[in-house]
């Protein structure tokens, strides 16, 4: 069965998830190929290494990271972006409060 969100989504209807400290999430748009997520980082939040067989592609909507993914290390700032592999170790520190617009592919099923 395809699962997917509604043609529109209005921040202020989104409920926010806090998957761990300093970090909240609102899913955004999907279906069963796409996810658009985004995620709050407040300073020093850290995005835990970890990996998921989807491929994600990350934009830096604001703020300042220090990102790691597939063994290198970049610090990005507003308007950068980051590709993560599928299946390769990845994580975040916040170095100064931001947002991040996550897309996956497919969608991730976990985060519904």
């Amino acid at each position: 069965m395809q699962k997917e969100s509604a043609n529109f989504q209005f921040e202020k209807d989104i409920r926010w998830e806090y998957p761990s400290e300093g970090v909240s999430r609102q899913i955004m748009a999907y279906n069963d190929e796409l996810m658009l997520v985004k995620v709050k980082f407040e300073t020093g939040a850290v995005g835990s290494p970890h990996t998921h067989p989807h491929t994600q592609a990350t934009y830096v909507a604001s703020g300042i990271f220090e990102f790691t993914t597939d063994g290198e290390t970049q610090i990005v700032k507003a308007g950068d972006g980051v590709y993560m592999k599928p299946n390769v170790e990845h994580g975040c520190k916040c170095i100064e409060a931001g947002v991040l617009i996550d897309t996956f592919a497919p969608m991730r099923e976990d985060f519904l």
